[in-house]
């Protein structure tokens, strides 16, 4: 019952996101009032929604994908953010019970640091989405992403102690920093920044834009050192893969500028849920 009430919750949440992503110009604030407010309309018909059309997954599964008012096809970005959204409320707080075991920390600390994950993981969701759609990442997601790593960092220290938990597990005093917290977490920034700002210099701002160099900042101070690492090594090997699938495809050229935020994304999400046994499986698979 609690993951079904977090469930729904979350399917709520991705249903706001979609408001915020769709109605976002770039030129204003995002969460400005003038953005997110008004009644929901049909972008095609401009007819306003009632609240039986704005149920999440539901209205477009029983209205089969199109408005009821002109018969135009609803997108499936909708649905898609509202189940992803509903899973990242799920499936945090699923991953942190496996990840500590029964009893390793006080239900305050699993709660609060569901929170600050489930949050992360949103943001992260709303930032790849408006990447997807307009190629930007907004200033103000990078600053809220920031506030989030540096509260997850605090109640680190506070509940877990000095010491970092990492996704590499063990293996994570392979790479050093791993004795303190706070060290870990600023070289990720450093590195998690730095990484793309070269990347920048090197291509001339044509392989990377700055604002992947803005956003490896908050992302790279939320997963610390060496987790960063693994990270960016995921989405880029993500991002590889359906780079050669858009060609295969006809679907792009080796020259299409394709979003990458969303490789971030994924990447964060399989270090976040399975960054431990994929670390394990890798050493294993080297006899360490």
């Amino acid at each position: 019952m609690p993951y079904l009430v977090l469930f729904i919750f979350g399917l709520a949440i991705g249903s706001f996101m979609n408001v915020l992503a769709l109605r976002y110009t770039g030129d204003k604030f995002l969460f400005d009032p003038k953005v997110i407010g008004g009644r929901s309309r049909c972008p095609h018909c401009k007819k306003t929604l009632r609240w039986l059309e704005l149920i999440p997954l539901i209205s477009f599964i029983i209205q089969r994908a199109r408005c009821r008012h002109c018969g135009a096809r609803i997108g499936i970005q909708y649905p898609i953010v509202e189940l992803l959204s509903g899973l990242i409320f799920v499936a945090v707080p699923a991953r942190l019970l496996v990840f500590f075991g029964p009893g390793a920390i006080t239900p305050e600390a699993f709660y609060i640091l569901s929170g600050l994950w489930i949050g992360a993981l949103e943001i992260l969701l709303l930032i790849a989405y408006v990447d997807l759609r307009l190629g930007i990442v907004p200033d103000e997601l990078n600053v809220l992403l920031g506030v989030v790593a540096i509260f997850e960092t605090i109640f680190a220290a506070a509940y877990l102690g000095a010491e970092r938990w990492s996704s590499f597990g063990a293996y994570a005093s392979l790479f050093g920093l791993n004795g303190n917290l706070w060290l870990g977490h600023l070289a990720g920034a450093v590195f998690g920044a730095g990484f793309f700002g070269l990347l920048v210099l090197v291509t001339r701002g044509k392989g990377m834009g700055i604002g992947d160099v803005k956003l490896g900042l908050p992302l790279g101070f939320l997963f610390g050192w060496p987790d960063i690492l693994l990270l960016y090594a995921s989405a880029f090997i993500i991002g590889s893969v359906a780079g050669i699938t858009l060609i295969i495809f006809h679907k792009g050229t080796r020259k299409s500028a394709v979003p990458f935020v969303p490789f971030l994304a994924v990447g964060a999400a399989f270090v976040f849920f399975a960054g431990l046994p994929a670390v394990q499986w890798y050493f294993n698979l080297l006899g360490m």
